[in-house]
Order: C-alpha cells, then sequence, then structure tokens
C-alpha cells in the first residue's frame, strides 16, 4: 500500500478550503443569476409582456416595442371614452392590450420596470409577494384589476414570485407614468 507524502497532504489540506472559499465567493452571483434567469422565463411564459409591453407598428402588424419592455402603458398615448359595453355580448374591450374596459371601469397595465418614481422601484419583495397573493396594489391597497391574473400568480411557490421580482429588478428602468384606474362612474380609483 502506497502512502501519501506528507508535504502532498500537508498541502493538499491548505488548499482545499482556498478552493472551498473561491467556490462560494462565486455561489452567490450565480444563484442571484440563476434566479433572474428564472424569472425571465416565467415572465415570459406567464406572457406578462403581453399586457405590459406596449406595441409599436412593424412589418407584419403589431408587434411588441422592447425598447419599452414592461413599462405598461404609455403616458403620452391618451384615449378617448370607452365604449359601452352594455346590452352587449363584449364584456371587455382593449386599447393595444395596454388598456382595457369592462364592467370595473379602465385599467391600465401597470409600469413594471424598476423606476423609482413611475415603477415598481420602490417596491420591497415583501410588497410584491403580497400584491401576487391579495390581489391588491402594494399589498395592501386598492383590488388589483382585470385583466391582470394575480390569482395564477397567487398559486406559485415564493421562490417563483422572488425570482419574477428578482427579474423585474433587473431590466432597465423606464420612466413611465400610467394613468389611474377608473372606475364605471369616471373616477380615479387612487
Amino acid at each position: 500500500m502506497k502512502t501519501i507524502p506528507t508535504k502532498l497532504l500537508l498541502l493538499a489540506l491548505a488548499v482545499a478550503p482556498l478552493a472551498g472559499m473561491v467556490m462560494a465567493a462565486k455561489s452567490p452571483r450565480q444563484a442571484r443569476a440563476a434566479q433572474i434567469a428564472r424569472g425571465e422565463y416565467l415572465v415570459t411564459y406567464g406572457g406578462c409582456g403581453d399586457c405590459h409591453t406596449p406595441l409599436k407598428m412593424g412589418e407584419r402588424g403589431p408587434e411588441p416595442d422592447l425598447s419599452r419592455l414592461l413599462s405598461g402603458h404609455p403616458e403620452q398615448l391618451h384615449l378617448p371614452p370607452p365604449p359601452k359595453l352594455d346590452n352587449s355580448p363584449w364584456f371587455a374591450a382593449t386599447a393595444g392590450m395596454t388598456a382595457w374596459t369592462g364592467p370595473w371601469g379602465v385599467s391600465y397595465a401597470a409600469n413594471l420596470t424598476p423606476d423609482q418614481n413611475t415603477g415598481l422601484g420602490i417596491w420591497t419583495e415583501a410588497m410584491f409577494l403580497q400584491a401576487m397573493r391579495t390581489g391588491k396594489h402594494y399589498g395592501i391597497g386598492r383590488d388589483i384589476l382585470p385583466p391582470m391574473p394575480w390569482q395564477n400568480l397567487a398559486a406559485l411557490t415564493d421562490d417563483d414570485l422572488k425570482a419574477i421580482y428578482a427579474f423585474l429588478r433587473s431590466i432597465p428602468a423606464i420612466k413611465n407614468r400610467v394613468p389611474d384606474p377608473v372606475s364605471p362612474s369616471g373616477e380615479s380609483f387612487e
């Protein structure tokens, strides 16, 4: 049986903790990158951009304006009064997929970018999770209005919601003040 030379054994024992520290130093960065990638996957799969990313006219018709990714209803897009849906088979109508009207009034897709003044920049992770679990704006405010499928998001795990939040915090902040929702009587919800 061969024995390991003492010098080699001492070297291995000295290097092992250093190797562990190097691997541990990369670990939080790698974990964060994996969390953001998971969030991006969930946001893409969940179709969040379908309503929260404004459209632009492309060669084949309307397409997402990726320069305004997840920035919500464009603040400069002022809409005429919504169509009346009374006594109609229609129960909702949309303007560019970022504004919706129905029995609840008019709702606008929110700015999901991390802009401090017009997006989710001041939201904490806890506020985001609470909002997605309760269907309340800021987790404690007014109801989150249709067509936002918060009930589907409420069924996700905490890790999945945290991944979505991490991804939304990682995208470029876009200044875009979305209009306040309007009640059926024409008053602001906010």
